[in-house]
């Protein structure tokens, strides 16, 4: 067996243990309220169990991480599937750290899925193993990449426990303006969550079912004012066409609930080959994320929130804000290193200049940014508690939108990391 076929083999085993443990953790946290049981035993035991099949899926996938090195001849973060990969990974080791520290069980409950969730969304993308591209063929590689991912990951941890803080400390039964608004907007964070969720549904649905369609695109090429002859090139969907590629006609298309057609085509102003498909990605993600989100509110017939809440209710919320600060506070730092010094470096030596105002690179900025100023009023300004723990969701959202939005969105210099 190769190695290739072992990191595939371990990435799988490391998702199935990662679902198991997170199934753990609920049995953990919930089941302590069962009649005839000791709840401190019950959390107890179950929390041993639950940390020792985390700790078993971290191996498999450091031993994922280790043969696909081995196979390829490089750290495995030079394409989007490998990247995701790698972070859900740091995910585990930064939760893994925190809750030796603070040996809070309800953390793995909401840490966990951030993985599993992570790893669903690599395996959207390709995952054949593929040269390097030149400007990747470089020692920061290993450091850049290494780093963002590992600061992000810490910034993950402080999301969780800064979200558990919210719903711990939000009154959900009051009636009054500001308690409304603080419910809908921790609503609307658990919403966002479920239109990933929904993007990796939707994509994993239409290549089971083996859905295509293909349009051809005019692509006129202008030489010193001379128009040259149009080159054709074919755009292919593997969800149905919401959205076509601009000036394109269609080649063929399989019907879907009536859709034998696109509805519109991409507008002219937006940039790159696949910006079509990947606007017609997006709309996909947010129809899906809706679809699952209005099914789970019929189900459960009470918002997500609500559902959560009483979850949390038997920790204290000094201790979640403590947690969610200590991981924002080591994060920081690794980020600052690897996101932006040792990028801006590494830019310079690929590119020929420290700074290019890419879609990535000033996404990247905007979050250290964010993140400076979740420190600097956190320890000049007393930002503690409620303010805190907003500021730690938003940042890790903002942290999300630079790692999908602007790979599904935005061309740039990093979209050697997009998706087919």
């Amino acid at each position: 067996m190769s190695f290739l076929e072992v990191s595939r083999q371990a990435f799988v085993i490391a998702f199935y243990l990662y679902c198991l443990s997170f199934i753990f953790y609920v049995v953990a946290v919930t089941g302590k309220t069962w009649r005839n049981r000791d709840p401190k035993q019950h959390e107890r035991k179950w929390g041993i169990i639950s940390f020792a099949t985390s700790s078993l899926g971290l191996l498999a996938h450091l031993v994922y991480c280790g043969t696909r090195w081995a196979y390829s001849g490089h750290v495995p973060v030079s394409n989007m599937y490998e990247f995701m990969t790698f972070l859900s990974m740091m995910v585990m080791v930064a939760f893994t750290v925190v809750f030796l520290i603070y040996r809070k069980i309800l953390l793995g409950m909401f840490a966990l899925p951030i993985a599993i969730i992570i790893m669903a969304y690599a395996a959207v993308f390709p995952q054949d193993v593929q040269p390097l591209i030149p400007s990747l063929r470089s020692i920061w590689l290993y450091i850049h990449v290494t780093l963002a991912a590992l600061g992000e990951s810490f910034f993950a941890v402080g999301f969780a426990a800064g979200l558990m803080y919210l719903l711990r400390t939000i009154d959900f039964s009051a009636k009054d303006k500001i308690s409304r608004r603080q419910k809908w907007w921790v609503e609307f964070t658990l919403f966002s969550i479920i239109i990933v969720v929904g993007f990796i549904v939707s994509v994993f649905a239409f290549r089971a079912s083996g859905y295509e369609a293909v349009f051809t695109q005019n692509a006129t090429k202008i030489d010193s004012q001379v128009e040259q002859d149009s080159t054709i090139d074919k755009k292919m969907y593997s969800m149905p066409p919401i959205v076509a590629p601009h000036d394109s006609s269609v080649e063929s298309i399989q019907p879907f609930l009536g859709l034998d057609k696109p509805l519109f085509e991409a507008p002219a102003w937006m940039k790159g080959d696949n910006s079509g498909r990947k606007l017609n990605t997006v709309l996909w993600a947010l129809i899906s994320g809706v679809i699952i989100y209005v099914l789970l509110r019929l189900i459960l017939r009470r918002s997500l929130s609500e559902l959560l809440a009483p979850t949390v209710k038997s920790i204290d919320p000094d201790d979640l804000d403590e947690i969610s600060y200590r991981a924002i506070a080591i994060g920081f730092p690794i980020f600052t290193l690897g996101a932006l010094i040792f990028a801006m470096i590494w830019a310079q030596q690929a590119w020929g200049r420290f700074w290019g105002w890419d879609p990535k690179e000033v996404w990247a900025l905007i979050t250290w940014l964010f993140y400076s100023a979740y420190l600097h009023l956190r320890l000049s300004r007393g930002f503690q508690g409620r303010k805190a723990s907003w500021l730690a969701v938003l940042g890790f959202l903002v942290v999300m939108f630079t790692l999908v939005g602007v790979n599904l969105i935005i061309a740039g210099l990093h979209s050697y990391a997009g998706t087919d």
